[in-house]
């Protein structure tokens, strides 16, 4: 909840030339009230523009929500589901937000889906155990072409605003595990082409190590991107 509609064209405007980058993919999900500014403001420069999130029906009586009829028409082309926040505040489930991965992918929407344990999960040693539960759920129904174009955020909750990072080796080893579970559910070819990012706290400074990391190919990034220093962490090399 960052950035009215005005704050977040300046911002744009500010990080066009800064994330130019034909090598990597930049897309900047902001909140629903931005996404037709931001649209505007992001034509012709190499940046997506996606969603914070999205409803799982069509339409109807559920107020405040946002269709993917709605996304899909203005062009968004990703959406995160399932964020930690969304867990947290709003009561989601991995139920739910499978339901919305579902309907992500009949409106050829990409579907970000974030999942991540809390510091007394990881001091209990229930990490890979939780963060399997999230991923086997979520996926649900989805096909293998289909999960080849999805991304995965794994965000650790206590790091995420904290200032705390998890260490590159904390990072990649469950990251890793995502992947061995996406081939689990699917085959080699699908967990390959996956793309797992972490999410964190992440840094113009931690980003190289990070994303130097086998199963790590990207990063969801949150406060480091309201700033000029984003660009360092797109151009990271």
């Amino acid at each position: 909840m960052n950035k009215t509609p005005s704050e977040a064209v300046a911002l744009i405007n500010e990080l066009k030339p800064l994330v130019a980058n034909e090598e990597v993919d930049v897309v900047f999900c902001v909140p629903a009230i931005d996404i037709i500014p931001a649209m505007e403001a992001a034509k012709g420069s190499n940046i997506c523009i996606g969603a914070e999130n999205m409803y799982f029906e069509e339409s109807g009586a559920y107020t405040g929500e946002i269709s993917p009829a709605m996304l899909t028409d203005v062009g968004v082309k990703y959406v995160v589901l399932g964020h930690s926040e969304r867990r947290e505040y709003f009561a989601e489930t991995s139920e739910t937000v499978n339901k919305k991965m579902l309907k992500a992918y009949e409106h050829g929407i990409t579907p970000i889906m974030c999942c991540g344990e809390t510091l007394e999960q990881r001091e209990q040693g229930v990490t890979m155990d939780f963060i399997r539960q999230q991923v086997k759920v979520g996926f649900l129904g989805i096909t293998a072409d289909q999960a080849k174009t999805a991304v995965i955020a794994y965000e650790p909750i206590w790091a995420i605003g904290t200032g705390k990072v998890a260490t590159t080796e904390q990072a990649q080893e469950v990251c890793a595990g995502i992947r061995a579970c996406i081939a689990e559910i699917y085959d080699e070819a699908t967990a390959e082409a996956i793309r797992i990012q972490y999410g964190g706290s992440v840094s113009a400074s931690s980003a190289p190590e990070l994303f130097a990391q086998a199963d790590i190919d990207g990063g969801l990034v949150g406060g480091a991107a309201l700033k000029p220093d984003f660009g360092k962490i797109v151009n990271y090399k």
